[in-house]
């Protein structure tokens, strides 16, 4: 009677030691949601903005998920609201940065982060699961200058090979792109009124050929100066912006617009009237054609 009792608990232990080894390498997993109080402003020179947020990690049973930091940044207050073996919960203000893509400036979108990462356990300990429903932007939530065009939250493996391990991150992600209406009036129209002067320049006759080089040349020193107060609202980059080829193009009218008149002065000294008035009837409407469409690939292809 012993053997058959010591041969079942035998039985049971076998059993259950695959089964406690596979719950011993199934990693605690913990259900994230953070909802959006308000953001700072985001200056684009350092891609840096503040957060204020609720933060809610709980666990199906007993864990410590409260040991945590914020990979791309630090946080300025924590406030624990909640504090039970199964359920954390924060109210935080955290000052944050990520990286900035102005390839479209003064038409480009951004993604601002907020990335959370457990500072001790590693993804074969801890896993961060979204909660999706837990998670979100509050109504009230605005961004001096920007558009808020959704968000997403998503989980991440980060690895770090010099150590040979891997952490789960909850990422927090936020899509935002200029005010296009405050860009184009901006950055844009003032360069449209530049051009506008330069074509009707070319409707004058030639006797009036001065005044035309005259308005040409301010209208290059304008734009030139206009181009660097444009520059200076964003931090150096190596490449161009969409504002660059915008003002390059700009540049090749204007310069063309110059060369055309000096060429036209020119044959007016050699007496060359006749070929003059040839070329200034030639150009007087095509560039009424040519250079707006030029802007209109531009927009078109570049953006």
């Amino acid at each position: 009677m012993n053997r058959k009792i010591v041969f079942s608990l035998f039985s049971i232990l076998l059993f259950l030691i695959p089964f406690t080894l596979a719950q011993a390498d199934t990693p605690q997993q913990v259900q994230v949601g953070l909802y959006i109080l308000n953001l700072g402003k985001f200056d684009v020179a350092t891609g840096t903005f503040t957060a204020d947020f609720y933060l809610d990690l709980k666990c199906d049973t007993n864990c410590t998920p409260d040991k945590f930091e914020f990979m791309n940044g630090r946080a300025a207050t924590i406030d624990k609201i909640t504090d039970t073996p199964t359920e954390k919960f924060y109210r935080i203000q955290a000052n944050l940065n990520g990286p900035v893509d102005l390839k479209n400036f003064p038409f480009d979108k951004q993604k601002i982060q907020i990335t959370l990462e457990d500072k001790e356990q590693s993804s074969s300990k801890l896993q961060y699961v979204p909660m999706k429903d837990q998670s979100g932007l509050d109504p009230a939530v605005s961004l001096i200058g920007w558009n808020l065009n959704g968000w997403t939250v998503e989980e991440k493996k980060h690895d770090y090979p010099i150590y040979g391990e891997t952490y789960s991150q909850y990422v927090f992600t936020m899509d935002i792109s200029r005010l296009p209406v405050n860009s184009f009036i901006k950055t844009i129209l003032p360069v449209l009124f530049i051009v506008i002067v330069i074509l009707s320049s070319f409707v004058l006759d030639t006797d009036k050929i001065n005044t035309r080089l005259t308005m040409a040349g301010s209208s290059l020193v304008a734009s030139v100066m206009f181009h660097v107060s444009i520059n200076n609202q964003i931090p150096p980059v190596g490449y161009l912006t969409f504002g660059d080829k915008f003002m390059i193009l700009t540049y090749i009218i204007l310069v063309v617009s110059f060369l055309t008149n000096i060429i036209l002065i020119e044959l007016i000294e050699r007496k060359k009237t006749e070929l003059a008035e040839k070329i200034h009837r030639k150009t007087e409407f095509s560039v009424l054609i040519i250079f707006p469409l030029l802007y209109l690939l531009l927009f078109l292809f570049l953006l």
